[in-house]
């Protein structure tokens, strides 16, 4: 539930980088650890016609276990 929130919560910001930055740091603090695994699958693919997103994500690629995010 937690994780359908967070993915919705960064669709609605994902106009600001930062926004999304700050949204996804709160997200990453409240999801388990499966649950940050499958986000990581998330945002390879939301982001991936985003260059403005995916470049958020390199400082949050040690949070993910997902190779190829960032």
């Amino acid at each position: 539930m937690i994780y359908d929130y967070t993915k919705s919560t960064l669709e609605n910001v994902s106009f600001d980088p930062n926004l999304f930055k700050k949204e996804l740091r709160k997200g990453i603090k409240n999801l388990m650890p499966y649950e940050i695994e499958l986000l990581g699958r998330w945002l390879m693919y939301y982001t991936s016609s985003r260059p403005d997103l995916k470049n958020c994500l390199s400082e949050f690629s040690s949070d993910f276990n997902v190779k190829g995010l960032a």
